[in-house]
């Protein structure tokens, strides 16, 4: 049950409400449409007012001994469940639930208004019914779309530009970027700084100007912390719908397409280009001036140092593909195990 100091459910629905919602059937053996509902809960912690959702074969058992009043579910799962659970039969169960979870906790109201100890520039245009709470600076010549929250703290340094919608958390720092709308960029993030630029001479380093922006699509989530560098010339770009966790940090000139995830503590250099719906798991480097095709995969804690082919899945340090990765792994605990066995090891 979430915490009711934190999180307040709108509840109750009927489930039949929360079949629609979660673009469901109710199963036939399944009786009461009427029947209400509170809240959504885990099945190992759900109550009879509760629904959860089973689409993981590893959480069967949990999903049989359920004491959850509802559950979307998988067709084939029918047989496995619990009596007097209301079944809620989905293609994709946890789409489904992740659409009643925000029936029942949508995102909070704002409160539009400018708190008196913000700092707005006078030369700012801010869209109707915004929200700007305690010591933001927004500074000259920011524009800012309808019905955009700005956090405690956060700076949206002068002429960057956000879309409607937008939601800007505590002490996040904006510069050098232009924003579309419904973007969500969460705690601490950095957006727009400095990239790494420099070149190399008999006296030292010699700092190149990054003279480029970010360029963040929309529908785009930044989580805390992650860092994203302004471009050296060309723009640094975020494609519409891609999802980024906490502590990533992205280089100058990277362009990642639309609808990519993006795991915790990826890095990825300056200029690489990565396609539309590539997956990159948690840890994963990437070298700079690499391209990344369509709907690649790439496994947490790869170091990647070569172009990556459309819809190719790598893993390992240097990264290959993936039946390669995974038959060399094995081969070397086969010589590893063969050595111990006789006495090599």
């Amino acid at each position: 049950m979430p915490d009711p100091r934190f999180f307040r459910a709108l509840g109750p629905f009927e489930l039949a409400h929360l079949a629609v919602v979660g673009e469901a059937d109710i199963a036939v053996t399944t009786m009461k449409p009427q029947r209400m509902f509170r809240d959504v809960a885990p099945l190992d912690r759900a109550g009879p007012e509760d629904v959860s959702f089973f689409d993981n074969k590893r959480y069967l058992n949990d999903f049989s001994n359920s004491s959850a009043g509802a559950c979307f579910i998988r067709k084939e799962a029918l047989p496995s469940a619990p009596d007097g659970m209301a079944l809620l039969v989905s293609p994709n169960p946890y789409l489904s639930y992740a659409r009643a979870a925000q029936a029942f906790h949508p995102a909070r109201p704002l409160a539009p208004g400018i708190s008196p100890t913000a700092t707005v520039d006078e030369t700012a245009v801010l869209g109707q019914e915004c929200q700007v709470d305690s010591g933001a600076v927004i500074g000259a010549g920011v524009e800012m779309g309808a019905r955009c929250y700005i956090g405690a703290n956060a700076v949206v340094s002068s002429n960057v530009r956000l879309g409607d919608d937008c939601v800007i958390e505590a002490c996040a720092s904006l510069s050098h970027c232009l924003v579309g709308a419904r973007v969500m960029i969460h705690m601490g993030a950095r957006i727009g700084q400095d990239g790494f630029g420099f070149a190399t001479g008999p006296a030292g380093h010699v700092k190149v100007p990054q003279l480029g922006r970010v360029v963040i699509e929309d529908d785009v989530e930044i989580g805390a912390n992650t860092t994203i560098d302004r471009g050296a010339g060309p723009d640094t770009v975020i494609g519409a719908g891609t999802q980024i966790d906490n502590l990533v940090q992205i280089a100058h000139n990277v362009q990642l397409g639309k609808g990519c995830v993006v795991v915790a503590q990826v890095g990825i250099a300056g200029s690489t280009k990565v396609g539309d719906y590539v997956m990159i798991g948690g840890q994963a480097a990437l070298t700079g001036h690499l391209v990344v095709g369509n709907k690649a995969r790439i496994a947490g804690q790869s170091g990647v140092m070569r172009d990556v082919e459309k819809g190719d899945t790598v893993g390992g340090t240097p990264a290959r593909k993936m039946q390669d990765w995974l038959r060399q792994t094995a081969w070397l605990d086969r010589m590893t195990r063969k050595g111990k066995g006789d006495g090599h090891g």
